[in-house]
């Protein structure tokens, strides 16, 4: 899964792609790459950021989702469109633009994916993008994030959502420690989401800050945003040796060529 920011804030890429032409043209370039899902999105969910209006997020994803969605790219590759949204409006007219799956990090839109044919991936977040680095604690981050996504996920099966993923949701509402715990953990949520019918987990650790903060020697000051690819692409791997389904990648062209070397052991 490829990401692609049409926003002027996100905290990897934000206005690289916030015009319809450069987020257009950045989508096909992952499809050149080898991506088998463009993921879209018109807010940003950084910690600290704040919501944007539902009008300003239909405006600048719906026109993006249906230039994709309907490619000559996409339909030869094969190359499906999510939509990374938190208002049922946008998934709604994103669906209905072309996107087949809904990239919900608020794990509430469910129903909204049932009534309109599409897959779903339900995210692990404990507060809000805002607020969900200010102290995040557990009893058992494992346990907790487990229970709560194949609770989510049996809502949505019993809702007749005939494809839900799973994510850990890393970096949201988590410390360094909390990721490194899921990540270790990943092969018992994997066994579980396929024992409770999922399609898979689905695994986003891109170019975090998380990643900055154990890459610049876990100091208090983590590596630029830019110098995060290497620890990127090995928690990647990570991910997909623990049998992950589904990477969310910005680098898409490098971590394309690190699945090509897992494909056939899988």
């Amino acid at each position: 899964m490829g990401v692609l920011n049409v926003t002027p804030d996100s905290f990897s890429d934000g206005g690289l792609y916030d015009s319809y032409e450069r987020a257009v043209a950045r989508g096909l370039e992952m499809m050149a790459e080898g991506v088998d899902v463009v993921d879209v999105g018109g807010e940003s969910s950084r910690p600290g950021a704040e919501p944007v209006p539902v009008e300003v997020e239909l405006a600048r994803v719906v026109p993006v989702v249906e230039a994709l969605a309907h490619s000559q790219a996409a339909t030869e590759r094969g190359v499906r469109v999510s939509v990374d949204t938190v208002k049922r409006e946008v998934a709604e007219a994103a669906v209905a633009a072309g996107a087949s799956l809904v990239n919900d990090i608020s794990a509430s839109l469910w129903d909204v994916a049932a009534a309109v044919g599409a897959g779903w991936v339900a995210m692990h977040m404990q507060g809000r993008p805002r607020t969900m680095q200010e102290d995040p604690r557990y009893a058992d981050v494992v346990a907790d994030v487990r229970a709560f996504v194949l609770e989510r996920a049996a809502l949505a099966l019993g809702a007749g959502v005939g494809e839900v993923w799973v994510d850990p949701g890393i970096g949201f509402g988590k410390t360094p420690a909390h990721n490194l715990s899921l990540l270790r953990h990943l092969p018992e949520l994997v066994d579980a989401a396929a024992g409770a019918g999922c399609a898979g987990v689905l695994v986003g650790t891109s170019r975090k800050r998380f990643l900055g903060l154990l890459g610049g020697g876990g100091g208090a000051e983590p590596l630029p945003v830019a110098d995060r690819a290497e620890a990127s692409l090995a928690t990647a791997a990570a991910a997909m040796v623990a049998g992950a389904g589904m990477v969310r990648v910005h680098d898409v062209a490098a971590t394309v060529q690190v699945a090509r070397l897992y494909g056939p052991a899988a």
